[in-house]
Protein backbone atom coordinates (compact mmCIF):
# COMPACT_ATOMS: atom_id res chain seq x y z
CA UNK A 1 0.00 0.00 0.00
CA UNK A 2 1.29 3.44 -0.89
CA UNK A 3 2.38 5.50 2.10
CA UNK A 4 0.51 8.75 2.68
CA UNK A 5 2.52 11.92 2.27
CA UNK A 6 3.14 13.65 5.58
CA UNK A 7 1.68 17.16 5.56
CA UNK A 8 3.82 20.08 6.72
CA UNK A 9 2.27 22.64 9.05
CA UNK A 10 3.88 25.96 9.97
CA UNK A 11 2.81 27.54 13.28
CA UNK A 12 3.63 31.26 13.69
CA UNK A 13 3.08 32.22 17.33
CA UNK A 14 5.12 34.54 19.54
CA UNK A 15 4.18 32.87 22.82
CA UNK A 16 6.42 29.84 23.22
CA UNK A 17 3.97 27.99 25.48
CA UNK A 18 1.12 28.29 22.97
CA UNK A 19 3.35 27.56 19.99
CA UNK A 20 4.76 24.41 21.59
CA UNK A 21 1.28 23.26 22.59
CA UNK A 22 0.02 23.56 19.01
CA UNK A 23 3.11 21.80 17.69
CA UNK A 24 2.59 18.98 20.19
CA UNK A 25 -1.03 18.50 19.12
CA UNK A 26 -0.07 18.42 15.45
CA UNK A 27 2.86 16.07 15.91
CA UNK A 28 0.60 13.66 17.82
CA UNK A 29 -1.58 13.50 14.68
CA UNK A 30 1.38 12.70 12.43
CA UNK A 31 2.01 16.12 10.90
CA UNK A 32 5.50 17.42 10.19
CA UNK A 33 5.67 20.68 12.12
CA UNK A 34 7.64 23.91 12.03
CA UNK A 35 7.48 26.87 14.39
CA UNK A 36 8.27 30.58 14.12
CA UNK A 37 8.27 33.16 16.92
CA UNK A 38 7.62 36.27 14.81
CA UNK A 39 6.18 37.27 11.46
CA UNK A 40 9.46 37.79 9.63
CA UNK A 41 10.77 34.36 10.57
CA UNK A 42 7.38 32.91 9.68
CA UNK A 43 7.52 34.37 6.16
CA UNK A 44 11.08 33.14 5.71
CA UNK A 45 10.23 29.61 6.80
CA UNK A 46 7.12 29.52 4.62
CA UNK A 47 9.07 30.59 1.55
CA UNK A 48 11.88 28.13 2.23
CA UNK A 49 9.83 25.10 3.34
CA UNK A 50 6.57 25.62 1.39
CA UNK A 51 4.31 24.10 4.07
CA UNK A 52 0.95 22.58 3.22
CA UNK A 53 -0.79 24.91 5.66
CA UNK A 54 0.03 27.93 7.85
CA UNK A 55 -1.39 28.73 11.29
CA UNK A 56 -0.70 32.25 12.52
CA UNK A 57 -1.47 34.62 15.36
CA UNK A 58 -2.44 38.15 14.31
CA UNK A 59 -0.52 40.03 17.00
CA UNK A 60 3.10 39.18 16.17
CA UNK A 61 6.36 41.08 16.66
CA UNK A 62 8.34 42.47 13.69
CA UNK A 63 5.53 41.65 11.20
CA UNK A 64 1.94 41.05 12.22
CA UNK A 65 -0.25 38.25 10.93
CA UNK A 66 -1.88 40.46 8.30
CA UNK A 67 1.57 41.34 6.97
CA UNK A 68 2.54 37.67 6.90
CA UNK A 69 -0.62 36.78 4.97
CA UNK A 70 -0.20 39.65 2.51
CA UNK A 71 3.43 38.72 1.84
CA UNK A 72 2.61 35.05 1.25
CA UNK A 73 -0.35 35.83 -1.01
CA UNK A 74 1.82 38.08 -3.18
CA UNK A 75 4.40 35.34 -3.82
CA UNK A 76 3.32 32.84 -6.51
CA UNK A 77 5.10 30.01 -4.65
CA UNK A 78 3.06 30.56 -1.47
CA UNK A 79 -0.09 32.27 -2.77
CA UNK A 80 -2.43 29.28 -2.46
CA UNK A 81 -1.16 27.77 0.80
CA UNK A 82 -4.18 27.50 3.16
CA UNK A 83 -3.85 30.09 5.94
CA UNK A 84 -5.65 29.97 9.29
CA UNK A 85 -5.62 32.72 11.89
CA UNK A 86 -5.72 31.48 15.50
CA UNK A 87 -5.94 34.52 17.74
CA UNK A 88 -7.14 35.54 21.18
CA UNK A 89 -8.80 38.80 20.28
CA UNK A 90 -10.99 38.82 17.21
CA UNK A 91 -13.78 41.13 16.08
CA UNK A 92 -15.95 41.14 12.98
CA UNK A 93 -13.65 43.83 11.58
CA UNK A 94 -10.65 41.54 12.18
CA UNK A 95 -12.36 38.66 10.40
CA UNK A 96 -13.40 40.84 7.49
CA UNK A 97 -9.89 42.25 7.11
CA UNK A 98 -8.35 38.81 7.19
CA UNK A 99 -10.78 37.39 4.64
CA UNK A 100 -10.23 40.35 2.33
CA UNK A 101 -6.51 39.60 2.44
CA UNK A 102 -7.16 35.94 1.62
CA UNK A 103 -7.32 34.08 4.96
CA UNK A 104 -9.04 30.71 4.74
CA UNK A 105 -10.36 30.46 8.29
CA UNK A 106 -10.34 31.85 11.85
CA UNK A 107 -10.16 30.21 15.25
CA UNK A 108 -10.25 32.00 18.58
CA UNK A 109 -8.10 31.16 21.58
CA UNK A 110 -8.40 29.17 23.66
CA UNK A 111 -9.30 26.40 21.24
CA UNK A 112 -9.36 22.66 21.77
CA UNK A 113 -7.18 20.16 19.90
CA UNK A 114 -10.33 18.87 18.21
CA UNK A 115 -11.29 22.33 16.93
CA UNK A 116 -7.82 23.02 15.59
CA UNK A 117 -7.40 19.62 13.92
CA UNK A 118 -10.91 19.68 12.42
CA UNK A 119 -10.25 23.10 10.86
CA UNK A 120 -6.88 21.97 9.50
CA UNK A 121 -8.31 18.79 7.99
CA UNK A 122 -11.15 20.71 6.36
CA UNK A 123 -8.73 23.09 4.67
CA UNK A 124 -6.33 20.36 3.57
CA UNK A 125 -9.19 18.32 2.12
CA UNK A 126 -10.45 21.34 0.20
CA UNK A 127 -6.95 21.98 -1.16
CA UNK A 128 -6.61 18.33 -2.21
CA UNK A 129 -9.97 18.42 -3.98
CA UNK A 130 -8.98 21.51 -5.94
CA UNK A 131 -5.67 19.97 -6.95
CA UNK A 132 -7.39 16.78 -8.08
CA UNK A 133 -9.82 18.79 -10.18
CA UNK A 134 -6.92 20.68 -11.73
CA UNK A 135 -4.98 17.50 -12.49
CA UNK A 136 -8.04 15.94 -14.13
CA UNK A 137 -9.14 18.99 -16.07
CA UNK A 138 -6.02 21.02 -16.88
CA UNK A 139 -5.63 21.82 -20.56
CA UNK A 140 -2.88 23.49 -22.55
CA UNK A 141 -3.32 27.19 -23.20
CA UNK A 142 -4.85 27.81 -26.60
CA UNK A 143 -3.80 30.51 -28.96
CA UNK A 144 -6.12 33.55 -28.99
CA UNK A 145 -8.69 33.84 -31.81
CA UNK A 146 -7.14 34.82 -35.13
CA UNK A 147 -8.40 35.94 -38.50
CA UNK A 148 -8.88 32.39 -39.79
CA UNK A 149 -11.66 30.00 -39.01
CA UNK A 150 -12.19 29.56 -35.29
CA UNK A 151 -13.05 26.01 -34.35
CA UNK A 152 -14.89 26.40 -31.06
CA UNK A 153 -14.42 22.93 -29.59
CA UNK A 154 -14.10 22.81 -25.79
CA UNK A 155 -14.44 26.58 -25.22
CA UNK A 156 -13.40 26.18 -21.56
CA UNK A 157 -9.85 25.49 -22.77
CA UNK A 158 -9.32 29.23 -23.15
CA UNK A 159 -8.30 29.38 -19.49
CA UNK A 160 -4.58 29.16 -18.65
CA UNK A 161 -3.45 26.02 -16.85
CA UNK A 162 -2.51 27.82 -13.65
CA UNK A 163 -3.11 25.96 -10.37
CA UNK A 164 -2.98 29.23 -8.43
CA UNK A 165 -6.07 30.40 -10.28
CA UNK A 166 -7.94 27.12 -10.65
CA UNK A 167 -10.63 28.16 -8.17
CA UNK A 168 -11.19 31.39 -10.08
CA UNK A 169 -11.48 29.76 -13.50
CA UNK A 170 -13.53 26.88 -12.14
CA UNK A 171 -16.09 29.33 -10.75
CA UNK A 172 -16.19 31.36 -13.97
CA UNK A 173 -16.65 28.16 -15.99
CA UNK A 174 -19.60 27.12 -13.84
CA UNK A 175 -21.30 30.52 -13.83
CA UNK A 176 -20.34 32.54 -16.93
CA UNK A 177 -23.79 32.00 -18.44
CA UNK A 178 -25.41 33.89 -15.54
CA UNK A 179 -25.07 37.46 -14.31
CA UNK A 180 -21.51 37.43 -12.97
CA UNK A 181 -19.34 40.19 -11.52
CA UNK A 182 -15.85 40.56 -10.08
CA UNK A 183 -17.36 40.71 -6.58
CA UNK A 184 -19.19 37.40 -7.15
CA UNK A 185 -15.95 35.67 -8.08
CA UNK A 186 -14.03 37.29 -5.21
CA UNK A 187 -16.57 36.12 -2.64
CA UNK A 188 -16.57 32.59 -4.08
CA UNK A 189 -12.78 32.20 -3.84
CA UNK A 190 -12.36 34.06 -0.55
CA UNK A 191 -10.38 37.09 -1.73
CA UNK A 192 -11.10 40.79 -1.77
CA UNK A 193 -11.95 42.19 -5.23
CA UNK A 194 -8.80 44.33 -5.27
CA UNK A 195 -6.52 41.46 -4.26
CA UNK A 196 -8.13 39.12 -6.80
CA UNK A 197 -7.79 41.73 -9.55
CA UNK A 198 -4.08 42.18 -8.83
CA UNK A 199 -3.46 38.43 -8.57
CA UNK A 200 -5.17 37.57 -11.86
CA UNK A 201 -3.58 40.49 -13.70
CA UNK A 202 -0.14 39.55 -12.38
CA UNK A 203 -0.54 35.90 -13.39
CA UNK A 204 -2.30 36.33 -16.75
CA UNK A 205 -2.01 39.94 -17.86
CA UNK A 206 -5.81 40.25 -17.90
CA UNK A 207 -8.55 41.11 -15.44
CA UNK A 208 -11.23 38.82 -14.04
CA UNK A 209 -13.86 40.63 -16.10
CA UNK A 210 -11.79 40.08 -19.25
CA UNK A 211 -11.77 36.34 -18.59
CA UNK A 212 -15.54 36.30 -18.04
CA UNK A 213 -16.00 38.04 -21.38
CA UNK A 214 -13.50 35.73 -23.12
CA UNK A 215 -15.41 32.68 -21.87
CA UNK A 216 -18.73 34.13 -23.01
CA UNK A 217 -17.31 34.96 -26.42
CA UNK A 218 -15.97 31.42 -26.80
CA UNK A 219 -19.40 30.00 -25.96
CA UNK A 220 -21.08 32.43 -28.35
CA UNK A 221 -18.78 31.40 -31.21
CA UNK A 222 -19.52 27.76 -30.54
CA UNK A 223 -23.27 28.32 -30.63
CA UNK A 224 -23.09 30.52 -33.73
CA UNK A 225 -21.29 27.81 -35.70
CA UNK A 226 -22.86 24.67 -34.29
CA UNK A 227 -26.51 25.71 -34.01
CA UNK A 228 -29.04 27.70 -35.99
CA UNK A 229 -30.29 29.56 -32.91
CA UNK A 230 -31.05 33.25 -33.22
CA UNK A 231 -28.43 35.69 -31.97
CA UNK A 232 -30.81 36.92 -29.28
CA UNK A 233 -31.16 33.37 -27.92
CA UNK A 234 -27.40 32.86 -27.97
CA UNK A 235 -26.79 36.13 -26.13
CA UNK A 236 -29.12 35.06 -23.32
CA UNK A 237 -27.54 31.61 -23.11
CA UNK A 238 -24.02 33.03 -22.61
CA UNK A 239 -24.96 35.45 -19.86
CA UNK A 240 -26.18 38.67 -21.47
CA UNK A 241 -29.46 40.20 -20.42
CA UNK A 242 -28.83 43.24 -22.63
CA UNK A 243 -28.56 42.60 -26.37
CA UNK A 244 -26.80 45.92 -26.96
CA UNK A 245 -24.11 44.93 -24.48
CA UNK A 246 -23.60 41.58 -26.24
CA UNK A 247 -23.37 43.18 -29.70
CA UNK A 248 -20.92 45.79 -28.42
CA UNK A 249 -18.59 43.25 -26.83
CA UNK A 250 -18.80 40.84 -29.76
CA UNK A 251 -17.91 43.62 -32.24
CA UNK A 252 -15.04 44.75 -30.01
CA UNK A 253 -13.60 41.21 -29.99
CA UNK A 254 -14.27 40.21 -33.60
CA UNK A 255 -14.57 43.45 -35.55
CA UNK A 256 -18.03 42.64 -36.85
CA UNK A 257 -21.54 41.64 -35.77
CA UNK A 258 -22.45 38.10 -34.67
CA UNK A 259 -24.59 37.57 -37.77
CA UNK A 260 -21.83 38.71 -40.13
CA UNK A 261 -19.22 36.64 -38.28
CA UNK A 262 -21.39 33.52 -38.51
CA UNK A 263 -22.00 33.98 -42.23
CA UNK A 264 -18.31 34.55 -42.98
CA UNK A 265 -17.12 31.55 -40.98
CA UNK A 266 -19.68 29.19 -42.49
CA UNK A 267 -18.88 30.44 -46.02
CA UNK A 268 -15.16 29.91 -45.50
CA UNK A 269 -15.80 26.47 -44.06
CA UNK A 270 -17.80 25.39 -47.15
CA UNK A 271 -15.01 26.57 -49.41
CA UNK A 272 -12.44 24.32 -47.76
Amino acid sequence: MAQKTVKKILVIENRAETRNLFLKWLEAEGFYTMGAENGLIGVQRAQEELPDLVISEIMLPKLDGYGVLTTLRQNPATAIIPFIFVTGEVTQADIRKGMELGADDYLTKPCTPEELLRTIRTRLERQATLRQWYAANSQPVQEPPCAGIIRPTAPQCIFPSDPQLSKVFDFIEANYHQSLTLSDVAVAVGYSPSYLTNLVRRQTGQTVQNWIIERRMAAARSLLLETDERVEEIAAKVGYQCMVHFFRQFRRHHGTTPQAWRKLQLTQHKQQ
